[in-house]
């Protein structure tokens, strides 16, 4: 009796080779002895079928993701956190994904968005010579891959444009190993590095443009932040299209005579919200993951906000921000941010909140969490320097969850031996610290619209990073991308290219 619908497809061969053929196998042992497998290990350990006809960028990046070990800051299902297609959706909805599938760009966005470093080519920006150069150094490594975006039709395939990683290279036969994550459909199979270069140099009928290929890799560092702006959390993109939209509008007026002024206009008109903006420096965790220790990584992650804090300090645009804040003529009474609420004990509760919602995968969505208890805590061990610790209980519902929120010190001199909130000021991270990191990160013709010229001048030189150490441009750099990519994601014209603005990779500030 014939059954409906369709069980698996022939692999058409040549020019594929089945992975699991006696040819296939003997590939892969050569291939392992002249140590072009390397990256082999870790995807196949994360190996995983598209759940969606029109899902294998998104099942090709979460494999990838998974394999490069990158915790995504958010859960999956229960209390584990691990990169699932379900999760992608920061750059393209879902729906329209399984509708129609996406594209080159959308997943170099996804990809940064995780938070990995990304280094995408089309094959009308590189070469064959190149491509080979990079598949070589992936596959002799196992801290970086690369995902092919080809169509299926060179390989006399059946389908159009696919997406799959590269698990392996053959260099005497010059094959390279796809790991097909539609496996439904075909098997891991061999190909010619050359016939997959071909299948990537064709266009993409979606957008016009050149298919081609991903190198995705892990940050060298931890970011200096918990998360990744997100599409999704309404201040964020209420903020970067305020700074990114009517701010240079805004500097055009002809009442501007200093930077007083210049402040003035672009701090007395920020959204509303503005005050979820300010908790940036968030190091959120669960109170059963961590107890009454600090782990050397998260010791770590609060000495790079540290260092970025103090270094944001000592920007020269700093001092006229903490000028202009606690001037009593200065008008910032339109957000929660002005100076006399810079009190940890008064966010303390907001930032546990926000964090839980980080926890649970629920940021920017209408659950509701509250805080039924708060407590400023310090840690101190083995002679290091205290750690501000705000430990909360979380309410939603009738979950009950602790959180603890680790803070980095913005004054180092400051101690720090009780819970009493009067010795917490100024301590930590306030609305003059991100206030002068938005403005760093800004584009430069942000300013050209100032029409004083020696006070444009002076702006361009407050901003300007040429002098800054490498921490603060790098960090600085990252926040400017994620800004523009807000913008993008607001007025839903997130295209698809692949150029990014300076910066190596989509951590924040």
């Amino acid at each position: 009796m014939a059954m409906a619908g369709l069980y698996r497809r022939f692999l058409p061969s040549p020019p594929a080779i089945d992975f699991a053929s006696s040819e296939g196998k003997q590939l892969f042992v050569e291939a392992i002895q002249r140590g072009t497998m390397e990256g082999f290990y870790r995807l196949i350990s994360y190996f995983q079928t598209q759940s969606e006809p029109a899902y294998c960028g998104l099942a090709s990046l979460s494999m990838v993701l998974n394999a490069l070990a990158i915790d995504p800051g958010k859960k999956w299902k229960g209390p584990w956190r691990w990169f699932d297609e379900s999760m992608l959706d920061c750059c393209e909805p879902l729906e329209k994904v399984k509708a129609r599938g996406i594209s080159l760009g959308k997943v170099v966005c996804l990809a940064r968005c995780a938070g990995a470093k990304v280094e995408a080519f089309r094959t009308n920006q590189s070469t064959f010579d190149d491509f080979r150069k990079y598949v070589v150094k992936c596959t002799t490594s196992d801290d970086c891959h690369v995902i092919s975006s080809y169509h299926r039709g060179i390989f006399k395939q059946t389908g159009t444009g696919h997406f799959s990683p590269i698990g392996g290279y053959h260099a005497g036969k010059d094959m390279a190993l796809i790991l097909d994550v539609a496996r439904f459909k075909y098997p891991p199979h061999w190909v010619p590095l050359k016939l997959l270069w071909d299948a990537m140099d064709t266009i993409d009928e979606s957008t016009g443009q050149c298919r081609g290929f991903l190198l995705v890799s892990k940050l060298q560092r931890a970011p200096a932040l918990l998360y990744t702006l997100s599409c999704k959390h309404e201040s964020w993109i209420g903020t970067a299209t305020y700074l990114m939209d009517d701010v240079p509008a805004l500097l055009q007026s002809d009442d501007l005579k200093d930077i007083k002024d210049v402040l003035s206009v672009v701090f007395t008109s920020l959204p509303t919200n503005f005050a979820e903006f300010i908790k940036w420096v968030a190091e959120v965790r669960r109170r059963e993951d961590g107890g009454q220790t600090i782990s050397q990584e998260e010791k770590g992650r609060l000495a790079i906000k540290e260092e970025v804090l103090k270094q944001v300090q000592e920007t020269g645009l700093y001092k006229h921000v903490t000028e202009f804040l606690s001037s009593a003529s200065s008008c910032f009474c339109n957000t929660s941010t002005h100076a006399h609420n810079d009190k940890l004990p008064e966010i303390a509760a907001s930032v546990c909140c926000q964090g839980a919602q980080l926890l649970a995968g629920t940021s920017g969505s209408s659950a509701q969490f509250c805080c039924r208890e708060t407590c400023l805590e310090c840690i101190k061990a083995n002679g290091d320097k205290p750690i501000t610790v705000v430990s909360s209980t979380v309410v939603n519902g009738t979950n009950v969850q602790g959180i603890d929120v680790l803070v980095p010190l913005s004054e180092m001199s400051l101690s720090c031996h009780d819970c009493n909130a009067d010795n917490y000021i100024g301590m930590y991270p306030a609305s003059s610290d991100v206030l002068t990191a938005l403005l760093l990160a800004l584009p430069p013709e942000t300013w050209s619209g100032i029409k004083n010229e020696i006070l444009l001048q002076d702006m361009r030189n407050l901003v300007s990073r040429e002098n800054f150490p490498t921490l603060l441009q790098e960090e600085v750099l990252h926040l400017q991308r994620q800004l523009i990519q807000l913008k993008r994601c607001h007025e839903k014209k997130l295209d698809d290219e692949l150029e990014e603005p300076e910066a190596p990779s989509l951590s924040c500030l």
